[in-house]
């Protein structure tokens, strides 16, 4: 049985949610990437530009490489593996030819028609979120799954093997509380389909109202590890938080207490 994959999140931008502005230069993000690693992090997600569902600016390509792309040369060296949380394929593009493994994409391939080619081009892997404006004329899950499951044969279709395409419930993003709460409850619908299964719930405000009274971001990560638990239960085989030590402790744990059960079985 396969351990939960930590993948910890390294925004290099001014405005995001939770750490804005605390790593947008390359040595706060060097230094941070390597805590992460001391952490137990397994995968360090680098985002260039914000994806907060509201609330932000886009800004140009130019800018977004400007960004990412001296992290990423800064951490090539180290042995952890690199995701680019990134929906523009040149931005892609420019990470994978440096060393990035992983393109974390918000619009599943969507938003730019290229970026599950390119990908494939550099035989690396793909998340490919569920995403949305939030109207919908059928339940969150049917929606979910025909959207996702098209956007992954494309990947198929396109060279990128099974195992490399990752499907991400898109918690956050375009559904409302009732919704992810479903998507919550069903999680199992998604691993059954046997691709490998994301889950980024962390310090979201669906943990703050999880929580049930008002919370800062950064007081949001036990319960952000709660829900790592329930995800590892459920199947999922990786989940995409800020404090790597608090969840990397929660999903040896649990992982630990499933093998043994495995093992336990199977000698019976």
């Amino acid at each position: 049985m396969g351990q939960t994959k930590i993948m910890g999140i390294l925004n290099v931008t001014p405005d995001s949610f939770s750490d804005g502005g605390k790593y947008n230069t390359v040595e706060n993000a060097v230094q941070r990437a390597t805590e992460m690693i001391d952490e137990g992090v397994d995968i360090i997600d680098i985002g260039g530009i914000s994806t907060r569902p509201a609330g932000y600016e886009e800004i140009s390509i130019e800018e977004e490489l400007e960004r990412v792309v001296p992290v990423v040369k800064a951490l090539a060296p180290y042995d952890v593996q690199l995701s680019i949380d990134t929906y523009r394929s040149e931005v892609a593009e420019a990470a994978m030819k440096l060393g990035a493994t992983m393109i974390n994409d918000q619009w599943a391939g969507l938003y730019d028609e290229k970026m599950i080619d390119v990908v494939a081009k550099y035989e690396c892997e793909i998340v490919l979120m569920h995403n949305g404006d939030g109207h919908r004329t059928e339940p969150v899950m049917d929606e979910m799954l025909v959207s996702l499951l098209k956007q992954a044969n494309k990947a198929e279709m396109a060279g990128i093997p099974k195992h490399k395409i990752w499907l991400d419930p898109g918690i956050g993003f375009a559904k409302t509380r009732e919704e992810e709460n479903e998507v919550m409850a069903r999680l199992d619908e998604l691993v059954a389909t046997e691709y490998p299964i994301l889950l980024a719930t962390s310090r979201k405000r669906f943990i703050k109202e999880m929580i049930g009274h008002d919370t800062e971001p950064l007081e949001r990560d036990e319960a952000t590890a709660a829900t790592t638990a329930y995800g590892i239960m459920k199947g999922v085989q990786g989940v995409r938080v800020h404090n790597v030590q608090l969840n990397s402790r929660v999903s040896h744990s649990l992982n630990f207490l499933k093998e043994n059960e495995y093992a336990r079985h199977n000698l019976s």
